[in-house]
């Protein structure tokens, strides 16, 4: 990475506002070390998303910058994500779910106007069962998201919300103000 001094102005703006911006109480960012390797300057956040105290969804955001801008990002700033999210075993079975779990993505964006081209990604659903000397809990399934996009307007602090938001729909967060029913304690019995 170059020196701090040469560190070109639209990458520390774009890093700046990802750093400033607070998501959910839900969701918690950690600055992570970034990929040295996949361009001149890059930057990189770790997220955990609790429900009830349990991480039940975990993402990274890595921006990377070429000053010299790069052919297939049709720009020189890049945001590339990873999120993975454990699922119930018969969501996994949803012919639908990686075409919804795509739209998180991208409705997420839209939602805080984060502009955006030369999107894509994959959406890979696992399924888990352990036999034999692994044998123990019942069959797990997961859901992987990647993707990535070239931001179009400055404001990274939008798409910073948005892809919170779409970590809150892969953890199955309801949206922010609304109780789930699961979280509700009930009052007792008289």
């Amino acid at each position: 990475m170059a020196s701090p001094s040469a560190v070109p102005e639209a990458f520390t703006r774009a890093v700046a506002a990802l750093r400033a911006d607070s998501p959910r109480p839900e969701i918690l960012l950690e600055e992570i070390a970034a990929p040295q390797r996949l361009a001149p300057y890059s930057f990189a956040l770790s997220a955990t998303v609790l429900r009830s105290g349990d991480e039940v969804a975990s993402g990274r955001l890595i921006l990377l910058h070429d000053p010299a801008g790069h052919d297939q990002w049709r720009g020189d700033l890049r945001l590339v994500t990873l999120v993975t999210a454990e699922l119930e075993p018969d969501l996994a079975t949803d012919p639908l779910l990686p075409a919804v779990a795509w739209t998180w993505l991208t409705d997420a964006l839209e939602q805080f106007s984060a502009t955006y081209t030369a999107i894509g990604g994959t959406v890979t659903e696992t399924a888990s069962t352990r036999f034999g000397e692994l044998a123990g809990p019942a069959p797990t399934a997961d859901l992987e998201v990647r993707a990535s996009w070239t931001p179009t307007s400055g404001d990274f602090a939008a798409h910073l919300r948005g892809w919170c938001a779409m970590l809150a729909s892969t953890a199955g967060l309801p949206p922010p103000g609304v109780a789930s029913l699961t979280d509700r304690h009930r009052a007792p019995a008289t």
